[in-house]
């Protein structure tokens, strides 16, 4: 009989992370009314509309992209000459946006980073190229815009229709996209990574930068602060870009604290995976519990909710939403693990290994070790034991790395968790009330984000999904 530590997690949720304080809800007569398809209105008239700056984004999509009026919206209802839905008040310059998410939250990314670019130059013009100039680079240089797209369509599958939730959706789209450089570019200094999507890490091409002005260590150093200054650049933006959102204050409250919370949880999630790395901690309850705080969270759950929050929805779906977040999110993760060692560089753009080589205590190498204690495997915990933190791994030892993982069934076990919470996430969008048309385009970008093969970028949903039928239950998901 197996020791306990090696038995496989059932396929039940990860482990609960502690909530940070909610806030209280309002008694009923308090809180502003919501439509059944839109966001709250607690304004004055004065105030209910965006301002000019914040809504021009969706303006210039619509003309980019003119909508049919007699076409359908993805909520179902009809379009008419001058924009506005028969249910619900949606307009064309929202669905527009259906059409290429991507490109709408790119088009908000470069009005936000002309604006701080300009406030740099301001300051100065070396602070403003150096520095400032390649946190925009970076931000707008690739990435999948994954989590704006679940913002985008956790908006719309909770009856967001208007331009008020659109512009506030779009903009935190662009929020997490500043975020998201700010946690790349800190965790490449911290895992001394040199590659990042393909190209030299931010640190390397600063100190490679500045390679002929001083010594090689000195101007590492240098690379290293830089790289860390950029990423509090970037924070600092994605904070300003929330704070400007134009919302009731209820949503407000709502939002600024799931953002709060947001970014404790990343800290939080990484502090831990460092600290897993020091102490060679070999737990699959503490990498699970890591890999909820640094990654499922942030990447899945909390963009699902600050979608939900700024449609309005109620307290039945934001919870659904958030249980599938969570189960997605922490298969993302797992997938990323064993895309770090099986994972084509050439697709994923970063060297094979590095998890391997930093020491990481993943899930996939807690699995490994513990099968290999439970069948007496020496050969297998030498191997791992010897690789596992080792900088100078070399391409014949990660191949043996591979073959312990695959060999101990360490691969195929997490492969087969991944498709348990892929499975049990999509459940609970499917109970969840949303607009069926909406709803079923964020459950493909849910399956693709949890269950792509290794290197894989997530595909960006059908452009034109029938809804599930009734009943139709949960269909295979496709690795």
């Amino acid at each position: 009989m197996r020791p306990t530590q090696a038995k496989d997690h059932p396929a039940a949720a990860p482990p609960p992370v502690p909530r940070l304080v909610a806030p209280p809800e309002p008694p009923r007569h308090e809180r502003p009314d919501r439509p059944a398809t839109g966001r709250a209105h607690a304004r004055g008239a004065s105030e209910s509309a965006a301002p000019l700056h914040l809504a021009a984004p969706l303006r210039r999509v619509a003309a980019a992209h003119p909508v049919d009026p007699g076409a359908a919206d993805v909520t179902g209802a009809q379009a008419d000459p001058v924009g506005r839905t028969a249910a619900g008040g949606g307009t064309a310059a929202v669905d527009a946006v259906d059409t290429d998410v991507p490109a709408a939250v790119g088009r908000v990314l470069e009005q936000v980073l002309a604006d701080r670019l300009a406030r740099a130059r301001a300051l100065d013009g070396r602070f403003a190229q150096e520095l400032a100039g390649q946190v925009a680079g970076f931000t707008q240089g690739g990435g999948k815009r994954t989590r704006s797209q679940l913002v985008w369509w956790a908006m719309r599958a909770c009856g967001g229709s208007g331009e008020e939730s659109a512009t506030a959706a779009l903009r935190i789209g662009a929020a997490l996209e500043l975020l998201q450089t700010c946690a790349l570019v800190h965790d490449d200094v911290m895992d001394g990574s040199t590659l990042r999507r393909g190209r030299p890490a931010l640190h390397t091409e600063v100190r490679d930068r500045h390679a002929g002005a001083a010594e090689p260590s000195r101007a590492a150093r240098f690379g290293e602060a830089a790289a860390i200054l950029a990423g509090d650049l970037a924070l600092a933006w994605a904070d300003d870009v929330v704070a400007e959102l134009a919302l009731d204050p209820w949503t407000a409250t709502v939002v600024h604290r799931l953002w709060s919370d947001m970014r404790t949880e990343m800290v939080a999630g990484q502090f831990l995976d460092l600290q897993g790395q020091l102490t060679g901690s070999r737990s699959q309850a503490r990498a699970l519990r890591a890999a909820c705080l640094k990654s499922a969270l942030y990447s899945v759950e909390r963009p699902l909710a600050l979608g939900a929050a700024v449609a309005g929805a109620e307290a039945r779906t934001l919870q659904a939403l958030c249980s599938a977040g969570r189960c997605v999110g922490v298969a993302f993760q797992l997938r990323d693990d064993l895309d770090d060692v099986f994972g084509d560089p050439a697709r994923t753009g970063k060297p094979a290994g590095g998890d391997i080589r930093e020491g990481k205590p993943t899930y996939l190498v807690a699995v490994a070790t513990a099968r290999a204690a439970a069948a007496s495997d020496r050969h297998a915990l030498n191997v791992l034991d010897r690789a596992l933190g080792d900088p100078g791994l070399s391409p014949a030892g990660l191949e043996e790395v591979r073959e312990v993982l695959v060999r101990t069934g360490a691969r195929a076990a997490v492969e087969a968790r991944i498709g348990r919470l892929a499975t049990q996430g999509l459940r609970h969008v499917d109970g969840a009330p949303l607009v069926p048309a909406a709803g079923n385009r964020l459950r493909e970008l849910l399956a693709a984000t949890a269950s792509r093969a290794p290197g894989e970028p997530p595909a960006r949903p059908h452009p034109d999904p029938s809804p599930s039928p009734a009943g139709s239950g949960t269909p295979e998901v496709r690795r």
